[in-house]
């Protein structure tokens, strides 16, 4: 095996065992991450192994268009940001949205409070304000407004925003709280408008919103932070016969109207009622789905399910996060080991606990990733971009993981190993690319790609094994040889021609 010096990422091999010498090289530039330390690091040479599988590419056999993939601006994080030296603050944005960072292309926020709020706050206060004439989305101006604006003039090529309200305020509800209960019918009108002037509201500081969900996990978390309930006909009614002709009446058509936005395991109820007819699907755009029902399944007959329903509508993955865990300070090992557990650990019923053991965070993430792609999900968003060492701020105390720990009053920041995880997908596949095809002979081995607008491709390996795995990757007619870390994930980029 030779070396691989060109650091412009050209690698070739001039002969490889069994194949013609005739046929020219594949030229390639590999990033790898791995449990033994490599961090998006520029493979320069393989180790040496005998290939015996083989990853065969299909550019010609084409599947769904990627929207993007990010995370969530938070009032948690815009609130840390603002608790960091400015030297910190611009380190961490530039690593999600700079050109030599992560390049997030698709993103989401909160409408009115959530549970990674200081506390709960509604942008219309007034009870019986239905016309919203003391509407305010002042609430935002100290954090989030901030926070966002900051990353857009970081971004080259920019990011779309996609927002979810947790819940309505109180006054509009049949349980008058904060927690659970359901939007009184008197204002579907109100709470319409609601999202209507949000819209206006950010356009107005300079910050456009590319699309909304209707509700925040519609179905769960009646005991716990903010929440508001709907069945799937509740949610499609409300769509169509109130949120969709306001947006479309108000000038707003544009912006994309997504269903659902909880767990993957419900899906298949909620497409059935959402695109049942022309007049149910009439303004919804697509489906935002959660990761919260496993820590190891990705429900692939419920992804293919949705997206055979509603072939021509989006499926995005709109938030994930290893929940029920205080994040690990400055321990890269841990990430990568079958130790952290979730929700479901404690509190899914027996008959649903198989589906929460233990699991790395790295492989959790690589492999839902992966799966969600290879079965027609177009977008994936992590939940919180930055949180501290406890895993809040958070009102209610649940915490979580984010890819980004800070520790504020130190003013230290720890990129953890899902941060370069999820940059393996976000900085590599951009906007508008296509999925592809492949064919892979290593079970061992996940692997999705995808051809970007500009003719690149890219190709994600994951390696959840604990040995080094040697494969030959082609395409049409150009070979070569490479080798993957065990417990790593590597990103190949094939050039435009």
């Amino acid at each position: 095996m030779k070396l691989f010096k060109d650091l412009i990422f050209i690698l070739a091999i001039s002969v490889l065992a069994g194949c013609n010498t005739e046929q020219a090289d594949l030229q390639i530039a590999v990033y790898e991450t791995s449990a033994g330390g490599n961090k998006l690091q520029k493979i320069e040479a393989f180790a040496e192994g005998d290939a015996t599988s083989t990853l065969s590419l299909l550019p010609d056999e084409t599947f769904q268009t990627i929207t993007g993939f990010g995370g969530s601006f938070t009032e948690a994080s815009a609130h840390l940001l603002n608790n960091l030296s400015e030297e910190n603050r611009k380190l961490i944005l530039e690593a999600y949205f700079g050109e030599d960072g992560a390049r997030y292309s698709l993103t989401r926020t909160h409408m009115n409070s959530c549970d990674f709020s200081l506390g709960n706050y509604s942008y219309a206060p007034v009870e019986g304000d239905t016309n919203l004439e003391n509407f305010s989305i002042d609430e935002d101006r100290d954090d989030l407004i901030p926070m966002i604006r900051d990353a857009m003039a970081i971004s080259k090529e920019g990011f779309k925003i996609v927002s979810s309200p947790w819940t309505a305020p109180p006054w509009m509800k049949d349980n008058n709280s904060w927690v659970g209960g359901k939007l009184l019918p008197q204002y579907n009108e109100t709470w319409a408008l609601f999202f209507s002037k949000y819209i206006d509201a950010y356009q107005a500081e300079g910050i456009d919103i590319w699309g909304v969900t209707v509700e925040n996990e519609p179905l769960g978390n009646g005991n716990n932070w903010e929440s508001m309930h709907f069945t799937a006909e509740e949610m499609t009614d409300f769509v169509a016969g109130h949120l969709g002709p306001r947006l479309e009446a108000d000038g707003k058509a544009a912006v994309k109207i997504l269903g659902y936005d909880q767990n993957r395991d419900h899906l298949k109820d909620w497409v059935d009622v959402m695109f049942n007819d022309e007049v149910s699907s009439k303004y919804f755009d697509g489906t935002a789905i959660h990761w919260y029902a496993s820590t190891y399944e990705v429900f692939p007959e419920a992804l293919q399910y949705a997206h055979q329903k509603a072939p021509e509508k989006y499926l995005i993955q709109s938030e994930a996060c290893i929940d029920a865990e205080v994040p690990k300070w400055k321990d890269d090992a841990w990430y990568w080991s079958k130790e952290a557990t979730d929700w479901g650990w404690d509190w899914a019923p027996e008959d649903q606990k198989y589906l929460h053991p233990k699991y790395a965070p790295v492989n959790r993430y690589a492999r839902d990733i992966i799966g969600c792609l290879n079965n027609w999900v177009d977008g994936w968003i992590d939940w919180n971009m930055v949180l501290d060492t406890q895993g809040g701020p958070n009102w209610f105390k649940n915490w979580c993981l984010a890819p980004v720990i800070v520790d504020p009053e130190k003013d230290e920041v720890y990129f953890t190993p899902m941060y370069y995880t999820l940059a393996h997908f976000s900085k590599f596949i951009r906007p508008g690319a296509e999925r592809i095809g492949f064919n892979n002979s290593n079970k061992e081995l996940m692997v999705t790609a995808a051809k970007n607008p500009d003719g690149s491709i890219a190709v994600v390996v994951f390696n959840e094994g604990d040995q080094k795995e040697n494969f030959v990757l082609s395409l049409h007619e150009k070979k070569i040889e490479i080798s993957i870390s065990e417990k790593a994930i590597q990103t190949i980029m094939i050039p435009t021609k």
